[in-house]
């Protein structure tokens, strides 16, 4: 009878977390940035079906990179529990760490399983307050760790490299115009020095939360000649907001 092969569990436990890791940097990236007016959040990708960008609940988004059909699924259950608690409870008792303290569950008990593969996906749940200083941004990772970020967070591609860009020219109190160049010139770059590529409209699914909108849900997605205009720093397209109620003259 032969012996059994025998992994530490603290060897499988890292074996498990790089191998998630591999399969989450092979995805493009995800930016998120607060803004003067919101939090913005700028992906590449050039798919127009299949989002990295949601909506969860009123003033809560999910971004995600990884394994298309893991993160549908947590993104899935994410609007069920936000709809049930809301409805059971109050619309204002949906919140984003409430909902990153299930994910974490979810993603955690994914990875602490023999069973099963753990979860190739890194998650960003975000929720836009009534001021700048109450906007939360919560990172999550594989193994179910939750990352209370501050101002930018990237997960996805070349994270790393990304995030220290940002980290040295993400201000408190851009505009959405200027947020969104400094998120696109961030993963345009050559992480080996070499000259930065150009990101067309096409190529990016770009999502905000914005305060500002009158109507109690705040998500929208910036589409079609606003992001263009939007990448060309015409300021004037951050007013374009089509659920907007029209003015009228007396």
């Amino acid at each position: 009878m032969s012996t059994p092969f025998y992994v530490s569990p603290q060897q499988a436990m890292a074996d498990r977390a790089e191998y998630a890791r591999k399969g989450i940097a092979r995805g493009r990236s995800v930016v998120v940035l607060t803004y003067a007016d919101g939090i913005v959040f700028v992906a590449e990708n050039t798919s127009r079906a299949l989002h990295k960008v949601s909506e969860i609940y009123d003033k809560i988004a999910f971004a995600a990179v990884g394994r298309y059909n893991e993160f549908e699924n947590l993104r899935i259950g994410g609007v069920r529990y936000a709809d049930l608690r809301g409805y059971s409870y109050d619309r204002a008792d949906v919140t984003a760490r409430g909902l990153a303290n299930v994910y974490a569950q979810t993603l955690g008990t994914i990875f602490s399983s023999v069973g099963e593969k753990p979860y190739e996906v890194e998650l960003i749940v975000a929720e836009v307050g009534k001021t700048p200083d109450d906007d939360q941004i919560y990172r999550l990772t594989p193994d179910g760790s939750v990352v209370d970020e501050q101002n930018s967070v990237v997960v996805g591609g070349n994270a790393d490299s990304i995030g220290n860009y940002l980290g040295q020219r993400h201000q408190v109190g851009l505009s959405l115009t200027e947020a969104l160049r400094l998120a696109v010139d961030s993963l345009a770059r050559d992480p080996n020095g070499g000259s930065p590529r150009t990101l067309t409209p096409e190529q990016l699914e770009v999502a905000v939360l914005d305060r500002q909108r009158f109507q109690q849900r705040k998500f929208k997605r910036i589409l079609g000649s606003q992001l263009g205009r939007l990448l060309d720093g015409d300021q004037s397209a951050e007013a374009d907001d089509e659920d907007k109620p029209a003015a009228t003259s007396e």
